[in-house]
């Protein structure tokens, strides 16, 4: 029983719902926290010293403005989301993972398996060259 729930665990869809439920629940509300009152109000002092900041208006109209700093601070903002996602949940599965691979997962990589592979299949046709030659 513990051993399929280790399997279960160590499945990567299971990572990646822990991951979607994390960033959505808990770094979110950090990282913009951080991002409108830090990373904003720099932002907006990179706009001069207009009181619209990093922005600009097109017409009369205050619907008009666009609000760049508002963008950059929306991919300020994705990007520690993801490297918190990264080094905080990511980095450490992979470690744990590893270390509980057995030797023959960890002995097999991708080019040993396409190497066995080829082989295996090489011996099926020259079998069934051989067979052939008999009758």
């Amino acid at each position: 029983m513990l051993k399929g729930f280790k399997e279960f665990l160590l499945r990567g869809n299971v990572l990646d719902l822990a991951v979607a439920v994390v960033v959505g629940a808990a770094f979110t509300a950090i990282v913009t926290a951080f991002t409108e009152n830090i990373v904003n109000p720099l932002v907006a002092s990179l706009g001069g010293s207009n009181e619209m900041g990093f922005g600009f208006q097109i017409t009369d109209s205050p619907e008009t403005f666009v609000n760049l700093g508002a963008v950059l601070s929306a991919v300020i903002n994705f990007v520690l989301i993801a490297a918190v996602v990264y080094f905080v949940l990511i980095v450490p599965f992979n470690s744990v993972k590893e270390r509980f691979m057995t030797e023959q997962e960890k002995e097999a990589t991708d080019i040993e398996l396409l190497t066995e592979i080829r082989n295996l299949l090489a011996d099926a046709n020259a079998d069934a060259n051989s067979t052939r030659v008999e009758s």
